[in-house]
């Protein structure tokens, strides 16, 4: 890391100034034991103070929001305000942005526009709009359903940027101090838990970015019935303003208007789980901003009521070994398999090359044993987490910061199924996704995929590699060093016969595996074929035919 300019320090130091005055001005510090300073609720002076500080500490204030299984109660109706309830800003303001971005006036990119947010956030606001009937998208296959050309139309805040450049700037410092004057720190990698915040936040500063993940979220799960993301206006969105498709709904949150209308919260708490596995496992992008302020529920169907998702700021990937590791120690945990969670945790280097299997699996069955089977409602999570991280602290248990943002998810999509339907059995309902997932990627059906998709580029490769060869050889013999063109010509020989065995070595062990598999699979219903049998003779007797002809003599 870069040494910080002085100024820089100095800005550093004078926020951090700040934020103490802050903290002593709404008497925070009864959160430390001391006696109250102020008459207000705890939990709006945390709210006001937050606000007062800014995006950063605002983004903190959500994630709380999320868990009113950990946060007093008190102070979790606060904090649920910071999801689309912080102060806005002028209309006036957001409509000289949008004409500045655009090029235009107001009046020549909507039909209709409302000075009134809708909804104000830390990072923007969002105001309701109708766009003119000649912005119709042109792809009609993709257009709204209902054909309505409703719209919301984001709008960054003014200055917001400068404001969250600040903060994380000052969370490098106080990462770097922590790292440097205290060891425990040092496992927990504050400076890369940073990097990767950074990432995130200033992700989300750029409204095309997520007009990007709005469409790829839109396509991967169009049609779906468990879920509906709005349609971007592309013509009409920029870093700093997005339009969407305006996309109704009840919030979440509102648990009592749900009831009231008859929705199954057993089945909306399940598909929320479902949504969730999904997108991170088949999908590999998922929607990493899961707080109740981003969740509308359509209840047109109480009985099967549908997600629509709203504000696609962040988002989520993971790396193939990841995922794959990821994957396998979520199956071991929900079949018990301590061990091979265990295993798994020193083959992905999550924990050092020398820990004991033994002892770390020991440690692991005693945290989660006493969880399993029990609803969300039975189950305390802050006693969990805390017995995890006496687990990660006693076996030198770094935190991978390229998971961060996964477990912020996951514990927003446990919290809204806590909040729904408190016996929900999350296991139960995520074991048989997993179980999918595996089968699809890392079964014997996956390999065969694996090695048809590879053969194309190894079989372009072996006239590479051969003219490599020959090339080295004739400098070779140019250079004196006793190889005649004979040889060279017998070599080519030998090459182009090795390259036909090769090829049919090849195409034998794929039509062999290709018996094995459709053989294996006879019977299993999704993936059943007509006259296996018969099928599975052909290609064995063919495959043998190509190996043998391969692997023989010449």
């Amino acid at each position: 890391m870069s040494q910080l300019p002085p100024t820089g320090l100095f800005a550093r130091l004078g926020r951090l100034w700040q934020i103490q005055r802050v903290v002593r001005r709404y008497g925070l510090l009864e959160f430390t034991g001391r006696k109250p300073t102020r008459d207000e609720p705890r939990g709006a002076r945390l709210r006001m103070a937050l606000e007062e500080l800014g995006p950063v500490f605002v983004k903190l204030g959500q994630a709380l929001s999320t868990r009113p299984d950990i946060v007093p109660g008190d102070i979790w109706e606060e904090l649920v305000k910071l999801q689309d309830q912080v102060p806005p800003f002028p209309g006036e303001e957001a409509r000289a942005e949008i004409e500045r971005a655009l090029g235009k006036k107001i009046g020549d990119l909507f039909s209709a526009f409302d000075l009134e947010p809708l909804a104000s956030a830390s990072i923007a606001q969002v105001h309701a709009a109708c766009l003119k009937p000649e912005a119709a998208p042109a792809d009609g296959a993709d257009a709204p359903s209902s054909g309505t050309l409703e719209v919301i139309v984001k709008v960054l805040r003014p200055g917001v940027e400068e404001m969250i450049r600040r903060d994380v700037n000052l969370m490098r410092l106080i990462a770097s101090l922590a790292e440097r004057f205290l060891p425990e720190a040092r496992r927990l990698r504050p400076r890369e838990v940073v990097a990767e915040y950074e990432t995130v936040i200033f992700d989300e500063l750029d409204l095309m970015r997520e007009g990007a993940n709005a469409a790829q979220l839109r396509r991967n799960w169009l049609g779906s019935e468990l879920i509906y993301h709005p349609l971007v206006f592309w013509d009409f969105t920029r870093p700093s303003v997005l339009v969407l498709e305006r996309v109704e709904g009840i919030n979440v949150d509102e648990v009592a208007r749900l009831r009231s209308l008859g929705v199954d919260f057993q089945v909306l708490a399940e598909r929320g789980v479902e949504i969730f596995f999904k997108q991170v496992f088949r999908d590999n992008f998922f929607h990493a901003d899961m707080h109740p302020g981003n969740i509308l529920v359509d209840a047109s169907d109480p009985k099967k009521p549908r997600y629509n998702a709203v504000d696609f700021g962040i988002v989520g990937s993971l790396t193939t070994s990841d995922q794959r590791y990821l994957a396998e120690n979520f199956f071991a945990f929900f079949n018990r398999d301590y061990r091979r969670v265990a295993e798994l945790h020193v083959q992905s280097g999550w924990v050092p090359a020398g820990t004991r299997i033994e002892e770390f699996e020991s440690a692991i069955r005693t945290v989660s044993e006493p969880i399993f089977g029990k609803p969300i409602k039975d189950i305390s999570f802050g006693f969990f987490l805390l017995r995890l991280f006496q687990i990660a602290r006693r076996f030198q248990m770094p935190v991978q910061p390229q998971l961060v943002l996964l477990q912020k998810t996951l514990l927003q999509v446990e919290g809204l199924g806590r909040q729904l339907y408190p016996d929900l059995d999350l296991w139960k309902t995520a074991k048989p996704i997993m179980e999918d997932w595996m089968r699809n990627r890392l079964g014997p059906g996956a390999a065969f995929d694996q090695l048809k998709a590879k053969l194309p580029t190894l079989m372009e490769s072996l006239p590479e590699l051969a003219q490599r060869a020959l090339q080295r050889l004739s400098r070779e013999e140019t250079s004196g060093g006793g190889v005649s063109q004979r040889a060279v010509e017998e070599l080519r020989r030998e090459i182009r016969r090795g390259q036909q065995r090769n090829r049919n070595v090849i195409i034998g062990a794929a039509l062999v595996v290709s018996a094995a598999l459709v053989y294996a699979l006879d019977g299993y219903r999704p993936m059943m074929v007509a006259n296996a049998p018969l099928l599975t003779w052909i290609l064995g007797i063919l495959g043998l035919g190509f190996w043998t002809s391969g692997s023989g003599r010449d």
